[in-house]
């Protein structure tokens, strides 16, 4: 007889805790392979295609494409083990999935669950989930019903509901969203769960975080609900665009880092008529073609190699600053899904030719959405070049946990005094954002400084090589 068992969607790592599904690979009743990919998911981070660990017989899915589901949510349930033809293994769940142990022994499982995304062994993640909610040992995990359309999201959870006080283990399978709950000293028996099963989300402890960091409002008249119920619809009456995947992420990380970062930010205009006039000596001697990024990001290295202060984050817990061994470069990319951070990895090892070819891999991995979490992960330092929209500055936001972050505007011809004598050279404006933490005003103005004095004379690094 088959066995059916429930494939959830499993931790994607990096601390994300959601993913919206953009295209099912399978569909009920379609006989699937060990590791096999039956779904592609949007995470905050990247496309990613997800394998099923099971061998047999799709015999429901949950979630249409568009909706976003938490991390332990079902995403199929597969009918292993069976003689039959596919429609009957699929007419044929059982009102309960197996246990975690009996997952894990049977010989239709790969134990990969998503292979290189650094996922604990089967056993145990499926017993961590399972024990997340006092509710889920009265939930099925599969439908009765014969499998002929695609079920609603989470079908066989109940609706969500807030976690008693006197519970057992707390609904919350992301250490993320613990951590979190931890540093800011909030209760998470108090907190009420708007995912499957009460499962406890982190916009979930963000909203009570902003509550009780609210000011208390004096008591409000007998009629102050119904006139803030007549008030809602004035609110309501524009557009709302959902602060979802890659958009959610962009806002989180924003605010994380305006919240717990006290910045700064010093700027200064160079000349960088000779650095222009060197990368046109280089493309033209017959090697490689290189990128101003590309050399922008070799000053940054040298610039952080004696200014290591920049490099580093900050660990409010221990109360330490931890200075970083090597430079991950990021680089701030536009991509038609919005604003993503590519990272270059030990960009300060590298030559101009090979930063110029990883830079070029990573932006269009970008702009065709197939960068992997571990592409946009693990960045000490990021380097935005924002004037290839035409602007000459800003005021960086850090890129939460690094302490810095250089800002690059548009190289045009200006007025310049060149030698003594006012002349028509190119000039471009560079902001340093920095953490005030790791370092004072002296040490951020050298950095910029120094960036500055490679850009104006390339020969300068030179002397650094």
């Amino acid at each position: 007889m088959a066995q059916v068992l429930e494939f959830k969607l499993p931790d994607l790592g990096e601390g994300l805790t959601e993913a919206e599904i953009v295209r099912w690979l399978v569909a009920v009743g379609d006989v699937v392979a060990i590791d096999q990919p039956v779904v592609e998911v949007e995470t905050a981070k990247a496309m990613v295609e997800v394998p099923c660990p099971y061998g047999g017989v799709v015999t429901a899915r949950y979630g249409e494409e568009g909706t976003e589901l938490p991390v332990g949510a079902p995403l199929l349930t597969v009918a292993v083990g069976g003689t039959g033809a596919p429609e009957e293994l699929a007419e044929a769940a059982p009102e309960a999935a197996p246990t975690a142990a009996e997952s894990a022994v049977s010989s239709e499982y790969s134990g990969n669950v998503l292979v290189g995304y650094g996922t604990a062994g089967p056993a145990a993640r499926r017993r961590r989930v399972k024990h997340t909610s006092p509710a889920a040992a009265q939930a099925p995990t599969a439908p009765k019903a014969p499998a002929a359309a695609t079920a609603p999201v989470a079908a066989p959870a109940p609706v969500a509901v807030a976690a008693p006080a006197s519970a057992g283990p707390l609904p919350v399978i992301s250490p993320l969203v613990r951590k979190l709950a931890r540093d800011r000293g909030l209760d998470l028996r108090e907190v009420r769960g708007s995912g499957p099963e009460g499962l406890i989300l982190r916009a979930d402890v963000e909203l009570a975080l902003a509550a009780l960091e609210r000011p208390v409002a004096a008591p409000a008249p007998a009629s102050a609900p119904a006139a803030s119920r007549a008030a809602t619809p004035v609110a309501a009456a524009g557009e709302r665009i959902p602060l979802r995947g890659l958009r959610g992420a962009v806002a989180d990380k924003l605010s994380r880092s305006r919240t717990e970062i006290p910045d700064a930010t010093c700027w200064v205009d160079a000349d960088a008529t000779e650095l222009m006039a060197a990368r046109r000596a280089m493309n033209t001697a017959g090697g490689p073609k290189i990128s101003l990024l590309a050399l922008l990001a070799r000053i940054c290295a040298h610039a952080l190699d004696r200014f290591p202060e920049l490099n580093s984050t900050v660990d409010t817990a221990a109360r330490e600053i931890v200075r970083l061994p090597a430079v991950h470069l990021g680089f701030a990319a536009q991509t038609p899904r919005g604003l993503v951070v590519p990272v270059v990895r030990d960009a300060g090892t590298r030559t101009a030719e090979s930063l110029t070819e990883e830079f070029a891999r990573l932006t269009e991995s970008a702009r065709q959405g197939t960068l992997t979490p571990a592409d946009l992960t693990g960045g000490t330092f990021t380097l935005n070049n924002y004037g290839v929209f035409g602007v000459d500055g800003s005021t960086p936001i850090i890129n939460h946990p690094e302490a810095a972050m250089l800002g690059v505007g548009r190289i045009i011809p200006k007025p310049w005094v060149h030698q003594g004598e006012l002349a028509v050279r190119q000039v471009v404006q560079l902001s340093l954002t920095f953490d005030h933490r790791v370092c004072d005003g002296g040490t951020a103005g050298g950095f910029l400084r120094y960036v500055a004095d490679c850009v104006e004379q390339p020969a300068v690094l030179l002397r650094t090589v």
